[in-house]
């Protein structure tokens, strides 16, 4: 085996535009006051049913999200439409994910003390891309001016500790020396607002880490990846049928299951104890105790599932610093939430301090790191 395998930088590209629950709740409230109007015989008749009204109390008990950012407001909020506007691009010009993805991307090599051309590998890991081919991580590389490969990947919530687990491979095996790992997420463009029980979850962002070489890391910079843990079980619970195959029914065209559906309350109930399980025992595979992990970056999707992980984790109810929230301004980010939390609750820690990154979504997939800060 190689050397071992060091996070050296982290970045975040956060988009100009942000929605509040207010402002989410009042174009919702329209396009349903429109749909019962329209539909107003077949609701009556018993042939659809009516649509509720949805509220800022509901969003914040069921969530704890307060608010989000996105690539576009106006669509979104537009009663009629409910769904972001982003133009496509000619193919000469760099995609938008690309365009976020290298925001973060610079973010992680300045901290990293590296250039673009030192990265000799690139993997996008997001739950939704942009399109089937060229590879999103290959755009990306080009667009930085990275050296070596680049590919896509996609296991939904927990594509970035998926992807750390495939940087820190490479560069343990030799194949890599500095990975770049990007996040970039729209997850406006899979959501749907006329869903009043998830048109709250989701907002968009980019992250960003760069995985080194030990031997080739700077000195005292960074975590130290000490263990890497992945875990898939099938489930249809939180799913998306949207692709290429869909053309060849039409009958499934439009359909709501080309966006996101979830069933939140098996989610609830099934993912938070197999989460809480998967940490202690690797914690207890490395003799490490709950009581010496000075924090534990979740996924950020939901305040409830992460609270009660957090406990089962620690044995006990952790501070606000020990297991810390982004989610109430961002939102549920996808595979980048626990990167945000990372990158933005991480400085204080000292060197030997030790801590857990942690996603966990559809699949179900959970995927879970130890971290020591050199």
């Amino acid at each position: 085996m190689g050397s071992s395998a060091v996070i050296t930088g982290s970045g975040l590209y956060t988009p100009d535009n942000a929605i509040s629950n207010e402002e989410l709740v009042s174009a919702f409230n329209a396009w349903v006051d429109l749909y019962n109007a329209e539909h107003a015989g077949a609701i009556a008749r018993g042939e659809r049913d009516q649509k509720m009204h949805s509220s800022v109390e509901f969003i914040e008990k069921a969530s704890g999200i307060k608010s989000r950012f996105v690539i576009d407001k106006s669509g979104i909020l537009d009663p009629t439409r409910m769904a972001p506007n982003i133009p496509e691009r000619d193919n000469e010009s760099p995609s938008v994910m690309c365009e976020i993805a290298c925001a973060a991307a610079r973010e992680a090599l300045d901290q990293a003390h590296i250039t673009a051309d030192q990265i000799d590998m690139v993997i996008v890991a997001a739950s939704n891309m942009q399109r089937a081919y060229p590879a999103m991580a290959i755009e990306v590389q080009a667009a930085l001016g990275a050296t070596g490969f680049a590919f896509d990947m996609n296991v939904a919530c927990s594509s970035a500790t998926f992807g750390i687990q495939q940087a820190r491979d490479a560069v343990r095996s030799g194949s890599a020396k500095k990975v770049l790992m990007v996040n970039p997420e729209i997850c406006t463009g899979h959501l749907n607002f006329r869903d009043r029980d998830s048109h709250f979850i989701f907002g968009d962002v980019a992250t960003a880490v760069i995985v080194e070489s030990s031997s080739d890391a700077a000195e005292s910079i960074g975590w130290d990846i000490v263990d890497s843990r992945l875990q898939t079980l099938f489930s249809n619970n939180i799913r998306n049928n949207f692709g290429f195959l869909n053309r060849a029914d039409e009958a499934g065209i439009g359909s709501i299951d080309k966006l996101f559906v979830q069933e939140g309350r098996k989610v609830f109930k099934e993912v938070c104890p197999a989460v809480a399980a998967q940490i202690t025992e690797q914690l207890a595979d490395l003799n490490i105790s709950p009581d010496d992990l000075k924090r534990i970056w979740l996924h950020q999707a939901n305040q409830n599932m992460n609270d009660l992980i957090a406990r089962k984790v620690f044995g006990r109810a952790p501070s606000a610093a020990e297991a810390p929230t982004i989610l109430d301004e961002y939102a549920n980010t996808s595979s980048a939430g626990s990167i945000i939390a990372f990158h933005k609750h991480s400085q204080d820690l000292k060197s030997g301090d030790q801590a857990v990154l942690c996603s966990f979504g559809a699949g179900y997939s959970i995927g879970s790191i130890v971290l020591r800060r050199r």
